[in-house]
């Protein structure tokens, strides 16, 4: 018994192989990605403003009030235009523009200056209405003399019959 208590109770030390460890292969680190998270950064998108006025999608690139034969009086149909270059000039109060009055090729040259005036004016007052300050309209006719079409029937008198929106600077 003795010599089974002096067996426990001698150290024996008994030396292991170290342990190796397997080679790891070199991993690149993540990346960061290409476009960060919305939380991260703010997202830039290269967008060109599109200029209302010139986009052919929108209202506003429209500029023609057309008129009936020996009337000034706006059409119904044009409510929507007038409504929308109305709010263009509101939110733009540093804009101004033109509204030329136009005629055909029938009538006195004093007759047509005189209806491409009151065709100016009627557009004017429509957008006056609106809300429009005077300030920002300058009215101008030139009658007969800016034809749109150079026909001599109704399909080319009935286009220059009309009171056109010209913005400054354009």
């Amino acid at each position: 018994l003795a010599s089974l208590l002096a067996a426990c109770g001698s150290k024996s030390i008994v030396k292991e192989p170290p342990v190796t460890q397997a080679p790891v292969a070199s991993m690149p680190a993540p990346k960061a990605p290409a476009n960060p998270p919305a939380e991260s950064a703010p997202i830039v998108q290269n967008t060109m403003e599109i200029n209302p006025l010139t986009d052919p999608n929108n209202i506003l690139s429209k500029r023609s009030v057309y008129f009936d034969y020996d009337n000034y009086s706006v059409k119904a149909e044009y409510e929507n235009l007038i409504a929308a270059h109305a709010k263009y000039l509101l939110d733009h109060p540093s804009t101004s523009i033109t509204i030329q009055g136009n005629t055909d090729e029938r009538g006195s040259r004093e007759y047509n200056l005189a209806l491409g005036q009151k065709r100016a004016s009627a557009v004017k007052m429509a957008l006056s209405i609106r809300g429009v300050p005077d300030k920002q309209i300058e009215t101008i006719s030139y009658g007969m003399e800016k034809p749109k079409a150079t026909g001599h029937d109704e399909s080319a008198w009935s286009q220059n019959r009309r009171s056109d929106i010209v913005y400054q600077g354009e």
